[in-house]
């Protein structure tokens, strides 16, 4: 049985157990460090960037979470997700995972007003377009060596980006009915899981 755990500490995590779930995959909600044990991937959930890396870090997390990250472990960011698996993240006074070779602007595209909604071409996820809603979103503004872009909008910002068993989106496939993204991720688990990632 295939276990994911959706980081609790703060954000929209009730929406990814519950897609998952609706998947039929064991997922639970993780707060400390003893809760990682036994899974076989992790969401980190969109929310407050400054306030998940802070509590990343209060909570203890930060060093198995890094140390799992280097190992493979698949951990899926979304929105301040992304910021937290980013190796740079402007105006960040607390560390990353530095888990994706990538360098993030907080904010990117603007404050909770400026938050829009489009439909992204996802090749990896098949011919259909995938709607995306983009809340306080980040803009990945470099992409290193080893990084693939998944999607990204029409001026070329790469959205959705992949770096062997890390995956980030900074915006929100929780928030939408289409579970693909959910699925995608469970794939990755499932591949590091039988030893093909």
């Amino acid at each position: 049985m295939t276990s994911i755990g959706v980081l609790a500490l703060q954000g929209d995590f009730a929406e990814h157990i519950g897609i998952f779930q609706r998947l039929g995959i064991a997922a639970r909600e993780v707060r400390h460090p003893q809760e990682l044990a036994g899974l076989d991937g992790l969401v980190i959930p969109g929310g407050e960037s400054t306030t998940v890396a802070r509590l990343i870090s209060e909570f203890a997390l930060l060093d198995p979470l890094r140390e799992r990250a280097q190992n493979g472990f698949p951990i899926w960011g979304t929105c301040a997700g992304m910021i937290v698996l980013a190796q740079r993240a402007s105006e960040l006074s607390w560390p990353t995972l530095d888990a994706l070779a990538i360098a993030v602007r907080r904010n990117g595209f603007g404050r909770q007003v400026d938050s829009f909604e489009t439909d992204l071409a996802v090749p990896a996820l098949g011919q259909q377009a995938f709607h995306a809603v983009f809340i306080r979103a980040p803009i990945v503004e470099e992409v290193g060596d080893g990084v693939e872009v998944l999607a990204k909008l029409e001026n070329g910002t790469a959205v959705a980006v992949r770096q062997a068993n890390a995956l980030a989106t900074a915006f929100h496939p929780e928030l939408t009915e289409d579970d693909r993204f959910h699925r995608y991720f469970i794939d990755m688990v499932r591949g590091h899981k039988d030893g093909h990632a």
